[in-house]
C-alpha cells in the first residue's frame, strides 16, 4: 500500500498568492483572524475560520459557520481566485525563517495507512475539536489545512526536491512574520513517478502537527464510503491533504506553562517544595533562565527568574523504557504539577494554560502579568527524535509538548472531495 499519492490541487492565482495564504486556523482567534482579514476578500480565513464572517454571538460550531465556509469556497472557486489543476500533481513547499529552511513535499496520503497504523501520531486528540473538522470537511466536500508530517530524512528523496527546487517557482513571497514561502508546482510525470517509487522506500510518516485533521478524515472516510456502495479505494475521501518533511529539517521550539495558582502555598512554600528535587537558582534575566538543556526549566514567580535542574539522584530514578517518561513536560508533571499544585490532567484542568515558544520568555511573563496569574515555566524543547520514539512505541505525549514553526500557511493548496 502506498503511503501517498499526487491529486489535482486547487491553488490560488499566482498574482493572489500571497494575499489568499492565512495562517492555520487554529492559531488565531476569531478577532485576530478578523483582523488579519480585514480589507482582504481574497484571505483563505474567510474558508478556514469563516466565523470571522459572522457576528460574535454566532458560536463558532454554529451550523452557519460551516455553510459560510462553504459558501466562500465556492465563491473563490466560482470568481477564479481558485483553481483546479487539470492533471495530479506532487507540490513543493519551501520555508524559511531566519537561519532555519525546511523543504517538504504535499501530497495526498492514505487513510488506510493512517488507519494501520503507518502513519503514527503521539497525541490525544480532543472530541469537540475533531468533531469541528470533520463537520468543517463534510459542509466544505473538501479539506483546506494541510496536516503537517514528518518521515526518517531519505537522502535519495532530498535530492529530487532539491533538484525540483531549482526552478522556478509557482510562488515566492514574504509574510508579516518575516517568512519566506516558496512553492512548486510538479506535473512532469516522470519526475512524479520518480517521486512515488524513492518514496516507497519510506515505510512511516509521522503526524507532527494536524491530529484532529487526520482523526477528521478518517471519519469524514467511513461516512463517504459508507454511503458510496461502488466504493473502489480510489475517490478522493480515501486520502488526506499533508505537507511532509524530513525529520532533520523539522524545528520544534518550547511549549511553555502558565500557573493561574500556586494550589494555596505562598511563592516561599512554593519554591521550598520545589527544592525538593530540583537545584532552584535565581537569575537576573529571562535569557539565563532559559533551559539550555533537557531536565532543566525556567521559572517566572513574583518578578523574579529562576532556573531549575533536575537533581541527579532524582534524574538517576526515571524510568528509560518508555520514552514518554523522559520527556521534560512529563518530569513536569511528575515533581511540579501533580504533587505539588495537585493539577493532574493539563487537557482539561483550567489552571493551567499554554503559550508557544515562538513568543520567548518575555511572551511568557507578558501572560502571566497580563492575566494576573501567578507563575510561568519554561522548558527545553521536545526534539523530533523523542516524538518518533514515542509515535514508534505507540504511546502519546502529554498535551502541548511540542510548538512546530514555521508555521504551514493554509490555502496555497487545497483537496476536494468526491
Amino acid at each position: 500500500m502506498k503511503l501517498i499519492k499526487p491529486f489535482r490541487g486547487v491553488r490560488p492565482t499566482k498574482e493572489l498568492a500571497s494575499q489568499v495564504a492565512s495562517p492555520p486556523y487554529d492559531v488565531v482567534s476569531r478577532s485576530e483572524a478578523r483582523g488579519i482579514a480585514k480589507g482582504n476578500p481574497y484571505s483563505f480565513l474567510h474558508i478556514n475560520k469563516p466565523d470571522i464572517d459572522l457576528d460574535d454571538d454566532i458560536d463558532a460550531d454554529h451550523p452557519l459557520v460551516y455553510q459560510t465556509g462553504r459558501n466562500n469556497l465556492d465563491e473563490f472557486l466560482n470568481s477564479g481566485v481558485l483553481i483546479k489543476d487539470e492533471v495530479e500533481s506532487f507540490y513543493l513547499y519551501r520555508q524559511i525563517m531566519g537561519r532555519h529552511e525546511q523543504l517538504g513535499l504535499v501530497a495526498i496520503a492514505s487513510v488506510d495507512a493512517y488507519n494501520n497504523g503507518s502513519i503514527k501520531i503521539h497525541e490525544l486528540t480532543r472530541p469537540n475539536k475533531e468533531a469541528d473538522r470533520v463537520r468543517h470537511m463534510e459542509e466544505l466536500g473538501a479539506q483546506v489545512g494541510p496536516v503537517f508530517m514528518t518521515y526518517k530524512e531519505n537522502p535519495a528523496l532530498t535530492n529530487l526536491m532539491n533538484e525540483v527546487a531549482e526552478n522556478d517557482p509557482e510562488y515566492n513571497f514574504i509574510d508579516e512574520s518575516d517568512v519566506r514561502h516558496t512553492f512548486w508546482t510538479i506535473q512532469d510525470r516522470d519526475r512524479i513517478a520518480s517521486i512515488e517509487d524513492t518514496f516507497e522506500e519510506v515505510k512511516t510518516l509521522y503526524v507532527a502537527d494536524g491530529h484532529h485533521r487526520s482523526a477528521a478524515a478518517s471519519r469524514v472516510r467511513e461516512r463517504y464510503r459508507n454511503e458510496n456502495k461502488d466504493n473502489n479505494g480510489r475517490e478522493s475521501y480515501n486520502y488526506f491533504l499533508v505537507v511532509i518533511f524530513p525529520h532533520n529539517q523539522m524545528k520544534i521550539l518550547d511549549y511553555n506553562r502558565v500557573l493561574k495558582d500556586l494550589n494555596g502555598m505562598s511563592a516561599g512554600q512554593f519554591i521550598s517544595a520545589i527544592e525538593t528535587d530540583f537545584i532552584l537558582e535565581k537569575v537576573t534575566s529571562e535569557d539565563d533562565a532559559k533551559p539550555s538543556r533537557s531536565l532543566e526549566f525556567g521559572l517566572y514567580l513574583e518578578d523574579s527568574w529562576f532556573r531549575l535542574t533536575l537533581k541527579p539522584e532524582v534524574a538517576s530514578t526515571i524510568e528509560t523504557s518508555n520514552p514518554v517518561d523522559g520527556l521534560d513536560v512529563s518530569v513536569l508533571q511528575k515533581y511540579i504539577l501533580s504533587p505539588i499544585l495537585e493539577i493532574h490532567d493539563q487537557r482539561t484542568d483550567e489552571r493551567i494554560e499554554f503559550v508557544g515558544g515562538i513568543k520567548g520568555l518575555l511572551g511568557l511573563k507578558d501572560r502571566v502579568i497580563r492575566d494576573g496569574w501567578m507563575a510561568g515555566i519554561a522548558l527545553y524543547p521536545t526534539s523530533v527524535e523523542s516524538l518518533m520514539k514515542v509515535a514508534d512505541a505507540g504511546e502519546v505525549m502529554p498535551p502541548k509538548s511540542t510548538w512546530f514553526e514555521p508555521k504551514l500557511k493554509s490555502g496555497l493548496v487545497s483537496h476536494l472531495l468526491d
